[in-house]
């Protein structure tokens, strides 16, 4: 159902699943709708996130077994010495 210019609002409302399911397919990346023959809106599709993928470097590099032993002087550096 390719859309050409605008849709009018009386149409967009009896319409609006079609129009939604128009733009979650891909059939239309955009439909303006009109009111009184001027643009008003957009319907547009929402920008998907990619998902955060945990454990994408796993095996990737080795943690020393020392890696925190500087924690105490790195700490009084910002909070200053707390002996």
């Amino acid at each position: 159902m390719p859309l050409m210019g605008y849709i009018n609002m009386h149409d967009a409302k009896t319409r609006l699943s079609q129009l939604v399911e128009a733009i979650e397919s891909g059939t239309e990346t955009e439909i303006i709708l009109a009111r009184n023959g001027r643009p008003a809106a957009r319907l547009v599709p929402i920008a998907k996130k990619r998902p955060i993928r945990l454990g994408l470097a796993r095996g990737e590099f080795d943690v020393p077994d020392d890696w925190d032993a500087d924690d105490e002087a790195i700490a009084a550096l910002f909070y200053g010495d707390t002996n």
